[in-house]
């Protein structure tokens, strides 16, 4: 966000892109099957208020709060606009509490960061085996690729971005 505020138009394409995967998650969430068909819209809304809004982010604050707020404030007006009101037991009000705390979606946005940083297939292999715990083979099978190449380029790729957490290059 701040790079897109001093104008890095590359940083803030990035940036709606990881904000919309983020958002189709939120909403799926709390709308759940009824309210699949408005979930584009209400992301669609947000993004737009986010880029309107934009100017009045303030530096010294953090970002996933502010945006989310913006997002909170979508899905009441959506509710307000649909005339009904929505159950949610107490488990899953603790659960979203716990996916969108904001050091969980900081962490989720400077893991994508870091992914993106990687060649793409080497960034989806780690997805797969480390983020969404498919197996090796399953992954090897999936892209086309080695179960060892898979090992390989995962154990490489996590070394390479702990060398970039550690502000050194990392491997290419």
């Amino acid at each position: 966000m701040l790079l897109s505020l001093d104008g890095d138009e590359t940083a803030y394409r990035c940036l709606l892109n990881m904000l919309r995967h983020l958002l189709t998650s939120y909403y799926a969430r709390r709308l759940g099957q009824k309210g699949s068909a408005d979930m584009e819209d209400l992301v669609q809304e947000t993004l737009m208020a986010l880029h309107q809004r934009r100017i009045t982010y303030d530096r010294d604050r953090p970002f996933t709060a502010w945006f989310f707020t913006i997002a909170r404030h979508k899905l009441v007006d959506h509710h307000r606009r649909a005339g009904g009101r929505s159950y949610l037991g107490l488990e899953t009000i603790e659960d979203l509490a716990d996916d969108y705390s904001e050091e969980a979606v900081s962490a989720s946005m400077d893991v994508n960061r870091l992914l993106a940083s990687l060649p793409a297939w080497q960034g989806e292999m780690i997805r797969n085996v480390r983020l969404e715990g498919r197996s090796v083979a399953e992954t090897a099978a999936q892209s086309g690729r080695t179960e060892a190449v898979v090992k390989i380029s995962v154990f490489r790729g996590i070394k390479t971005m702990a060398a970039r957490m550690r502000g050194e290059r990392g491997e290419d």
